[in-house]
């Protein structure tokens, strides 16, 4: 019997060996990043990692990797970085230019609106895998955009159902100077009046970046006076808000962009799996993986498991698959994901997070909707003012 194994063996070998090898399948990836410019307070705990986002990129083409060898398939990745400032139209010609087919952007929205409608009827898949703004998936959507990173909206959204079932309805919203700062206090005062929670005070913060020193002063005063059950913050480049929390006037907690914190991904992760793909990332760049790493790992991963279920690395082909309703795939959040039809948006949970804890996960319980309570987070398609949504084109 073990002869006759081996025999087989043999055979199979040389018959192999025999024909002609099949030519792979190749689908080129590439990851176009633009850093913003350094805050004037940001400190060595907050400074960005250099390989931020691409490191999860590069995870995700070796797990893509993995499956494509069994059917044939080979994926590459190519990454390019632009300065602040810069314009990142002649860095993502040149990555088309060089064979890339699906191209995952980390960019401002005007620049990513640019490199959209510069890229208008080629055959091309696009991804955002960084920016949050609400008019990219409303009034200035894009066909060829899809939107892996949660808008500001799925964000305050589910921040909002989670305090709402606390019972904390009476929000002291706190609102810094910086652009995207009131883009988030918006949408803010949208979950508020979506959920049923009411903003009793509006503060905005107008101390100066070395506030840190007198912080302990200026805080009380902010918040003295004001009947309230927690505190949101408005604050995403990180200026004032950690300064917030325990010097409020009255006992409070906090929420926004700090303290309870609203986000796609968090090393706190550990639920559905989570955990296994943390190792591999800390693995593989020796720290723990954040929310941009993650977002780039799902925009390669969805690319993944759509060529392995259409057999084709066409970005025709893969960017109409990936707007199907029948494309889902898994990202480690407990259920699959999907794209939205009418504004390009990834649908998925949100985490809260806080410090080393995930304190919950969004949509909250009990906040159901028609077609997947996901859809009670953002956007929905009767709210929506993408003129996809109402049929046209853009």
């Amino acid at each position: 019997m073990r002869y006759l194994f081996a025999l087989v063996i043999t055979v199979l070998a040389t018959t192999s060996a025999a024909l002609p090898a099949a030519t792979p399948q190749l689908m080129s990836i590439a990851v176009l990043r633009q850093a913003p410019v350094p805050p004037p307070w940001e400190t060595l705990l907050t400074r960005p990692a250099e390989d931020l986002g691409f490191a999860g990129a590069r995870l995700a083409i070796r797990d893509n990797q993995t499956t494509g060898r069994f059917l044939q398939q080979e994926f590459t990745l190519t990454e390019a970085s632009v300065r602040a400032g810069e314009d990142p139209l002649p860095a993502f010609d040149k990555l088309v230019a060089d064979g890339a087919g699906f191209v995952v952007l980390d960019l401002p929205a005007d620049s990513l609106l640019r490199i959209a409608d510069a890229a208008k009827g080629r055959d091309l898949v696009l991804f955002n895998a960084g920016a949050n703004d609400d008019r990219l998936r409303g009034r200035e959507c894009r066909a060829n955009l899809l939107h892996i990173a949660p808008s500001r909206a799925m964000l305050t959204d589910a921040l909002a159902q989670y305090l709402m079932s606390k019972k904390w309805r009476n929000w002291l919203l706190i609102v810094g100077q910086q652009t995207g700062d009131a883009e988030y206090a918006q949408a803010v005062r949208n979950s508020a009046k979506k959920f049923g929670a009411r903003i009793v005070a509006q503060k905005p913060w107008t101390f100066s970046p070395d506030s840190r020193t007198s912080a302990q002063a200026e805080v009380p005063l902010l918040t003295q006076g004001i009947s309230y059950d927690i505190a949101v913050i408005a604050d995403e480049t990180g200026e004032f808000g950690d300064l917030v929390m325990y010097r409020t006037w009255d006992a409070r907690p906090t929420a926004g962009t700090q303290g309870l914190v609203p986000t796609s991904f968090d090393p706190a992760h550990e639920l559905w799996g989570a955990s296994q793909l943390e190792s591999r990332f800390m693995r593989q760049s020796a720290r723990p993986m954040l929310a941009l790493d993650y977002q780039m790992w799902q925009a390669v991963a969805a690319l993944g498991e759509a060529a392995t279920r259409t057999r084709s690395v066409d970005p025709s082909t893969i960017g109409q698959y990936l707007r199907n309703p029948d494309f889902q795939f898994a990202a480690f959040k407990g259920v699959p994901l999907t794209f939205r039809a009418w504004d390009g948006q990834l649908r998925q949970p949100v985490l809260l997070a806080h410090g080393t804890a995930i304190v919950s996960v969004s949509p909250q319980s009990g906040y159901l909707h028609q077609r997947t309570p996901l859809d009670t987070l953002g956007a929905d398609e009767p709210d929506s003012d993408c003129p996809l949504a109402k049929g046209g084109r853009r």
